[in-house]
C-alpha cells in the first residue's frame, strides 16, 4: 500500500494544472502574443509556489511524515510496548509503558497501561479494545498519548500488522531542513495519452520494507520528451488521480535514489492527460526510515533525466534516535 496523501489539496492543485496545461496546448497550436506568454508564465509560477507551500505544510504538520518515529512489526502473540528498556517493543518517544498489544485471529487489541493517559479515537482507554487498521472500512484507530502529541496506528503491509508511531516533537520534524527543487519549467508540463488496461488488472509493487502488494493498474501514460517516446504505468489508490512511481536518470544523482512520485489528473474522454513533472515529489522514506514506501516497478524506470520536481532531501544533523527493538528492516 502507498502512504496516504491529502486528497483535498491534491485535487485543487491538479485542477489548476489542467487549466494551465490546456492554455499551454492552445498556445502550441495558435502562437500567443508575448503578453499572453507572460501571463501564462506568471500563472505557472504562482501555481508552483502554491503547490510547494502546500507540500511543505503537509510534510511538517504535527502528524506529517516528518513526525514519524517508529514502525514496529506486530506478529501473532503479545507485545509490551513503551519507551522503557523492559518493553519488547521499545518506542523512541512516549510513556515508559503504553500498554500491551495482542495479535490473534487476525485482529489487534490494546490493553492500555493502568494510570497512563491513553485515548483511542478520542475516548480515554481504560479497558482492552480491538483496534482498526488501515484496511478497515473506518480506517485505523488513533491511539493518542503524551497529550495527543504522540499518535500510533496499526497498518497492514505484506499481510503483517505493524504499529506506526508519530510524535509532534520528533527532531526530524522540529529540525526539518526544507525542500529543494530542480530548475524545471513550464516545458516539463507534458501532455500524454492514457492507454487503458483491461478492468481489474493489478501490478505487483515492492516496497522498501521488502514486501510486495498487488495494486490496481488501470492503464499506462505515454508521452514524448525531446522527440523520444516514454511510457509510465499508472496506479489507482482510490483518490481520483493517477499515481505514478518512477525512477529516472537523476535517481541517485541529485534525486532520491529509490525514485519519486507523481500525481496526475484522470484522463479526459479522449484519453488526454497531463504530467507535470515540476510536481514530482519524494516518497516519505526520504524524510524518515520508518515509512513503507513503494518502489518503481521495472516498467517505470525511464531513460530520461527529469530535472524537475523535488531533489533529494538533505537531512539535518540531529534526528530522532532509532528505536532499539523490533523496527522494520
Amino acid at each position: 500500500m502507498v502512504p496516504a496523501r491529502t486528497l483535498s489539496v491534491k485535487s485543487a492543485l491538479l485542477a489548476c494544472s489542467v487549466l494551465l496545461a490546456s492554455a499551454a496546448c492552445q498556445r502550441a497550436t495558435e502562437p500567443a502574443a508575448p503578453a499572453a506568454d507572460a501571463a501564462t508564465q506568471s500563472a505557472f509560477d504562482a501555481e508552483q509556489r502554491t503547490w510547494r507551500a502546500a507540500r511543505l505544510a503537509e510534510i511538517t504538520k504535527p502528524e506529517g511524515w516528518a513526525s514519524l518515529v517508529g514502525l514496529h512489526w506486530l506478529d501473532p502473540g503479545v507485545h509490551r510496548v513503551g519507551s522503557d528498556t523492559d518493553n519488547g517493543i521499545r518506542l523512541a518517544m512516549g510513556p515508559e509503558h503504553l500498554g500491551i498489544f495482542s495479535v490473534r485471529d487476525g485482529r489487534v487489541s490494546l490493553a492500555p497501561e493502568r494510570g497512563v493517559a491513553v485515548q483511542v479515537d478520542g475516548v480515554p482507554a481504560r479497558a482492552t479494545l480491538v483496534l482498526g487498521d488501515d484496511t478497515s472500512a473506518a480506517g485505523p484507530s488513533r491511539i493518542e498519548f503524551d497529550g495527543a502529541l504522540g499518535v500510533a496506528t496499526v497498518i497492514v503491509r505484506g499481510g503483517r500488522f505493524a504499529l506506526r508511531v508519530k510524535h509532534a516533537n520528533a527532531d526530524s520534524r522540529l529540525h526539518f531542513s526544507g525542500l529543494d527543487y530542480w530548475p524545471g519549467g513550464i516545458d516539463w508540463r507534458i501532455p500524454g495519452r492514457f492507454v487503458a488496461h483491461p478492468s481489474g488488472k493489478t501490478l505487483p509493487i515492492a516496497n522498501i520494507t521488502g514486501t510486495t502488494d498487488l495494486i490496481p493498474n488501470p492503464g499506462a501514460v505515454e508521452f514524448e520528451r525531446d522527440g523520444k517516446p516514454y511510457r509510465l504505468e499508472a496506479l489507482d489508490q482510490g483518490e481520483g488521480t493517477l499515481f505514478l512511481v518512477f525512477a529516472d536518470r537523476t535517481s541517485g544523482h541529485g534525486s532520491y535514489g529509490a525514485g519519486r512520485f507523481l500525481d496526475a489528473p484522470l484522463p479526459d474522454a479522449k484519453g488526454n492527460v497531463v504530467l507535470d513533472f515540476n510536481q514530482a515529489y519524494n516518497p516519505p522514506c526520504v524524510f524518515t526510515p520508518f515509512a513503507t514506501c513503494p518502489l518503481p516497478p521495472p516498467e517505470n524506470r525511464i531513460d530520461l533525466a527529469v530535472v524537475a520536481g523535488e531533489r533529494d532531501y538533505l537531512k539535518p544533523s540531529s534526528t530522532t534516535p532509532t528505536p532499539r527493538a523490533r523496527t522494520a528492516p
